[in-house]
């Protein structure tokens, strides 16, 4: 199909002076939807932070995604732009990095927990479950922006991209929607609430690192690589190059989880949990 027969454009709202973009609602959905399913997963037993602490967590996780994903894009993706640094502000272009939003929020999580006294790891693990959130409304605003596409491709649902050539394309930005958003998501949903992982701390977290760097990893081999970094002598894409230490990352947190659980006392609610 033709991308300009499904009538997509990448402005959701043009008042004039004023153009609201599908990419800024994407985040804005992203992080709205993970604060309320963070604030639902509070409420179960041994949550590791109270209410309180979850609202601030979203003021430096945003700060987090913002500067960590858009420093991360230009210093692996477009170096070129530290040519005229003021460029790096103009985050209304597109151009983040989802793995320097991944260090930015860790950085920020860390220090918002420090500051009150809190596991930073057992945060980690409930934040975790609340990313693919964003990851599935930012997957599908790329979409609706026709970047970053796929392969060339003869299979039936192969899109046609404008600005990506004649061929038809593998729509990428929807494989990633699905493995990253909604299968992570059903993953971690059953591991939080069908066993034990909240209380294995680094197990939730560590299943998030491990399966967003093999869906990445696997995407990528059908994703058309950016731009200069076709042909990396190592053999491996950038995506793929920076998801090898998550996915590391990954296993290492779910390996030693086990050795980690303890007991479990109440940061919100009643109920102790050994």
């Amino acid at each position: 199909m033709r991308f300009d027969s499904l009538g997509l454009s990448p402005v959701a709202l043009d008042l004039g002076w004023l153009q609201i973009r599908w990419y800024s609602l994407a985040y804005l959905a992203g992080i709205i939807v993970g604060w309320w399913y963070l604030t639902r997963l509070l409420k179960e037993p041994g949550a590791p932070m109270a209410r309180r602490h979850a609202d601030d967590l979203i003021f430096w996780a945003t700060i987090g995604i913002i500067v960590g994903g858009r420093l991360a894009y230009v210093f692996f993706y477009r170096p070129d732009i530290l040519a005229n640094p003021l460029e790096i502000l103009r985050l209304w272009e597109g151009g983040m990095s989802f793995h320097g939003g991944v260090i930015g929020v860790s950085i920020g999580l860390i220090w918002m927990a420090r500051s009150n006294g809190l596991d930073w790891l057992r945060i980690h693990d409930y934040v975790a479950c609340c990313v693919p959130f964003g990851l599935f409304f930012g997957r599908l605003a790329n979409f609706v922006n026709g970047e970053l596409w796929g392969r060339p491709t003869d299979v039936a649902w192969a899109v046609i991209f404008p600005r990506a050539g004649p061929e038809p394309r593998h729509p990428s930005q929807l494989y990633e929607a699905g493995l990253e958003g909604i299968v992570l998501f059903s993953v971690l949903w059953f591991l939080f609430w069908r066993t034990d992982a909240r209380y294995q701390p680094g197990k939730l977290v560590g299943t998030f690192l491990l399966g967003y760097g093999l869906s990445r990893v696997l995407v990528e081999l059908v994703r058309e690589p950016d731009a200069g970094l076709e042909n990396l002598w190592w053999g491996l894409s950038m995506g793929q190059t920076l998801s090898v230490p998550m996915i590391l990352g990954g296993i290492y947190l779910i390996a030693t989880a086990k050795g980690r659980r303890r007991r479990v006392e109440p940061i919100a609610g009643t109920e102790s949990v050994a």
